[in-house]
């Protein structure tokens, strides 16, 4: 009886994995009242979105409908492309960061993580960078095999395994006692040649890019953000060379001056948080097509919710300068992807991102085209997701108004699609 049972809650429970793939070997007909073409910022009344498989056949106000497809009308939404998050970490959750590390276990940890998976992609973010596991090593590796093989929903994934860093660097444990020998939550390399052999290690524990801290400390000094730099140009260079030679890129972690300035010279792929950029960096930046990914929504976060009154305070006046600075990036045309750097805020609610970048002085088509087109470029999908085309991936959201006119429409997603299959109606 126990054996019968047991193998009729397996058949129950693999029941709706059957069911999608079944799905998705009959053709869908998606349709609403407005579609969001991206790259000129328009909205075509009505859409609809004709996939075939885990493909896009057709786009358009009107598309075929082949015998025997299903026609699923989502009434007077707006279809648009999955989004993407370029700077998250599955592996954290809101609470004491370095405490959550240190007194919980590595699988338990990954439990987590698989459930911020599901709450993202349900959110609408059908591809995400995971920016290190924060001490987790590379037990990303199991929840990104997991998700491609079907076995648990989420996006797709390019993750980092750990981030990388210098001993009494940014991520490590320096604020405990050294007899305790605290483990840091990065993995160390003190020179270029560290650098190198923990990229290869990594690599073969089945990362996807290399995050790197390149800035911190970090300290507001009469209304200026200060923050001390890690890795010299040449030794970031020497980090963007091997990823070249593997075939992937390197994101920094920096905040500011001269750091950014480094990480720029060296050619990196993205420079997170970007608070601070000089007008040499600018410069590169632009001539190198390296994306800023600002990750306004933690530094809001912070902002409201530390410890103490004098935390939230020091966080808010950078948030201040923040945005400041971020307003002159604008301006400059410097090109910008969008990360939230979501896990120590609750997971689902990353879109607040865009909403902030609006916010804060950027169009929303603008937003959308560095979310969706810049974002699908730096996660290696270029061409591939980030759009309704066809022959793109079908990876299809639905929001209640037009993104155009509302950007916190985002917020709301109400449908989602990945690869062909419906997680969400």
């Amino acid at each position: 009886m126990r054996s019968c049972s047991w193998i009729l809650g397996v058949c129950l429970a693999f029941a709706p994995c059957l069911l999608s793939a079944q799905q998705s070997q009959t053709p869908v007909v998606l349709h609403a009242a407005r579609l969001l073409q991206v790259d000129s910022g328009t909205v075509i009344q009505p859409g609809e979105v004709l996939v075939e498989g885990n493909r896009i056949k057709a786009v358009g106000k009107s598309v075929e409908h082949p015998a025997g497809a299903k026609v699923i009308d989502l009434g007077g939404a707006t279809l648009m492309p999955g989004l993407i998050d370029a700077h998250i970490h599955l592996f954290l959750h809101p609470g004491a960061e370095d405490l959550q590390t240190v007194e919980e276990s590595v699988p338990w940890r990954v439990i987590l993580a698989e459930q911020a998976a599901k709450d993202d992609v349900m959110a609408g973010y059908t591809a995400e960078r995971d920016m290190g596991t924060e001490g987790a090593g590379s037990a990303d590796t199991a929840i990104r095999d997991a998700i491609n093989k079907g076995i648990i929903p989420g996006p797709r994934l390019r993750l980092s395994g750990n981030a990388i860093d210098i001993l009494g660097g940014h991520e490590d444990a320096n604020k405990y006692n050294p007899a305790q020998h605290v483990l840091s939550n990065a993995d160390y390399a003190n020179s270029a040649e560290q650098l190198v052999e923990v990229m290869r290690e990594q690599h073969k524990e089945g990362s996807d890019f290399a995050k790197i801290y390149e800035t911190g400390k970090d300290r507001m000094i009469d209304g200026v953000l200060h923050t001390p730099f890690q890795y010299t140009a040449a030794q970031l260079a020497a980090a963007v060379e091997e990823a070249r030679r593997m075939g992937t890129n390197v994101g920094v972690h920096a905040m500011g001056e001269p750091g950014t300035l480094y990480a720029a010279q060296a050619g990196v792929a993205s420079i997170d948080h970007a608070t601070q950029l000089s007008d040499e960096t600018v410069r590169l930046m632009k001539e190198k097509g390296i994306f800023a990914v600002p990750t306004f929504a933690i530094f809001e976060y912070f902002a409201k919710n530390r410890d103490s009154q004098d935390q939230a305070a020091t966080q808010a006046e950078m948030l201040d300068y923040k945005i400041k600075e971020f307003k002159k990036q604008v301006a400059a045309g410097v090109p910008f992807a969008v990360g939230s750097d979501v896990g120590p805020f609750p997971h689902g609610t990353q879109a607040r991102e865009m909403t902030l970048m609006v916010q804060y002085g950027m169009k929303p088509a603008d937003v959308l085209r560095a979310d969706l087109i810049n974002g699908a470029k730096l996660l290696g999908w270029g061409g591939q997701i980030g759009e309704l085309k066809p022959a793109y991936l079908a990876d299809i959201v639905a929001v209640p108004a037009n993104p155009l006119e509302d950007i916190s429409t985002c917020e709301h997603v109400s449908f989602v699609m990945k690869d062909g299959k419906v997680l969400r109606q």
